[in-house]
This record gives structure tokens, sequence and C-alpha cells, in this order.
């Protein structure tokens, strides 16, 4: 558990799947207007735990870390942030990607669970660079990652399909400058 002042970030613990697809199913209209095209096999239970399964075997095998957004005063799972496409040798780096149920948007939980994530990528599992993509109309999005550190680097055209249909991504990256081998 890494904890901040009103959230912490967590891995998903299998027990908890009925509130993950909660969480998933609530959001789907909201999370399918930014993330890639899910099947309907991700909204069971079934596709759930097999999700965690993946999660854990990502984890275990260096490839890539997922965790729970939390609520500290009721430990209500509110979202979810993670490192994908790991590299490691001379690049160091990985892609982070982020949910928060679009109830509990315009508090602050996701710039501070993302400074966790940022803070356990560089200190925990040794990254020098964590990039993210936003699509350029997700302007609160781009803030939060600004506020956490990161700067624009350009616009990546057409490289992730969102509702069936190719969408440009602004490239946003932060550097870990006390990076040591």
């Amino acid at each position: 558990m890494i904890k901040g002042m009103n959230v912490y970030i967590n891995p998903v613990d299998r027990s908890e799947v009925e509130s993950l697809l909660e969480l998933e199913t609530r959001n789907k209209e909201f999370f399918n207007q930014y993330a890639p095209n899910r099947d309907s096999d991700f909204y069971t239970l079934e596709g759930q735990v097999k999700r965690l399964e993946k999660m854990e075997e990502n984890r275990e095998k260096d490839l890539g870390y997922s965790f729970g957004i939390y609520l500290n005063e009721n430990n209500e799972l509110i979202g979810q942030i993670g490192f994908f496409k790991l590299e490691r040798g001379p690049a160091q780096k990985a892609m982070v990607g982020y949910s928060l149920d679009k109830e509990r948007n315009g508090k602050g939980y996701m710039t501070e669970a993302l400074k966790l994530i940022v803070d356990f990528g560089f200190n925990q599992i040794k990254l020098h660079r964590i990039e993210a993509e936003v699509m350029p109309h997700n302007i609160g999005s781009i803030r939060i990652l600004e506020k956490t550190g990161f700067h624009k680097e350009g616009i990546a055209k057409k490289n992730v399909m969102v509702n069936g249909k190719w969408e440009d991504h602004q490239v946003l990256a932060i550097i870990n400058n006390n990076y040591e081998h």
C-alpha cells in the first residue's frame, strides 16, 4: 500500500473483483470516451478475474504494475492506475494509464494518485522515464499530468483506436532527474 493524504494505491485483490466490475460497469460510457475498445467479456466477473490474473502475472514478471485507487476514509475503490509497456535495459521507462470514477473527478484524487505512482516508479522500480498519452481534448487529464510534472512532447497521430476510430494523442513525459544505475 502506498498512502497519500486522501487516497492510497494498492494492487486490487481478487476479493475485490466485484467492486472492480461495478466500477467499470458504472463508468462504462465515461471511460469508453477515452479508453481503447473493450470486448463484452471485459464487463463480466470472469473477465475481471482474468484481468486481475494478468495484472498479477505482469507484476511478477516486471512487465507492468496495476493498482486500485482507494479513499483513505472508507477504503472505497474509486479508480485504477498503473504502468504498462514497461521497458528495461537502456530505456528504463513505462507508460502510465489511469481512470477515476466519474463522480470523483475534480477533487484532486487523481493528481494525488499519479504523484504516488510516479514516486513508486522512480524510487521503487527504478524507472528513468514515465510517459502518458492523452486525447488532446481531454484537458482535465492533461492538467493532472502537468500538475504532477509531466511535460508535453508532441502529438502521436492516429495511434490508438477509441470507439472504433483511430485517435491522435498528446504525448507527455516526466524524467527521473535523480536516476542512478
